[in-house]
């Protein structure tokens, strides 16, 4: 699995309008090729009655899925720039669609190129992108008296926290980075001078505005 890609956060729409056509962009995470078939499919059957829907998508780790559609423009002048700002922008597992409504007056193959660019930038944009970083779950069991020392020392350390779960003992439900899992441990190991009962558990993507540093 990737230690961290970057892609939209959530569905966005925006429109702009270039001599008098109206460009949709709009922009949607997707997990595999089925949900980008179904969200295309989708735009198409709720503007039915736009001049084009055009797209493009691309999903996996190593980019292995990836398809754009001119539905009906000229040869490369619309699912392939579309495509191309998704590559430009490191994307990952992301489907868009840029529908036209057209305004009557010809762009030709170069204002179409940049209108479709431009339309599929405007929707990433309202999509809002992220990083989805992967983190390792650790759960730490401790006995009570080691609680507040282990507590505030992961405050500074800054990890990323679940439920801490109180019973005979107490356990803190740990989600460090999954690139420095095996560091936490020892450190962890270290600081609650082998006291603690440390598991590992399953890694999961997180979403951050930022890479965390």
């Amino acid at each position: 699995m990737l230690l961290y890609y970057r892609t939209v956060k959530q569905f966005g729409f925006a429109e702009i309008v270039i001599k008098k056509s109206r460009f949709i962009g709009f922009a949607k995470p997707v997990s595999d090729e089925e949900e980008a078939i179904a969200f295309i499919e989708g735009i198409k059957k709720e503007h039915w009655s736009a001049t084009h829907n055009c797209s493009a998508y691309m999903i996996g780790e190593r980019d292995e899925i990836q398809k754009a559609s001119d539905d009906g423009e000229p040869s490369g002048t619309a699912g392939k720039p579309i495509l191309e700002v998704i590559k430009n922008q490191g994307l990952k597992n992301v489907a868009v669609v840029v529908t036209r409504y057209f305004g009557g007056i010809m762009l030709g193959a170069g204002g179409l190129i940049r209108a479709y660019t431009d339309g599929a930038v405007t929707g990433l944009s309202a999509a809002e992108q992220v990083y989805r970083v992967l983190h390792r779950e650790v759960r730490v069991g401790l006995d009570y008296t080691w609680l507040g020392k282990v507590e505030n020392e992961l405050r500074n350390r800054g990890t990323m926290m679940g439920e801490t779960e109180f019973t005979d003992k107490v356990t803190l439900l740990c989600w460090p980075l999954e690139a420095e899992a095996d560091a936490f441990v020892e450190w962890m190991t270290d600081l609650t001078q082998g006291q603690g009962a440390i598991d590992k558990g399953e890694s999961r993507y997180v979403e951050h505005a930022e890479l965390p540093v």
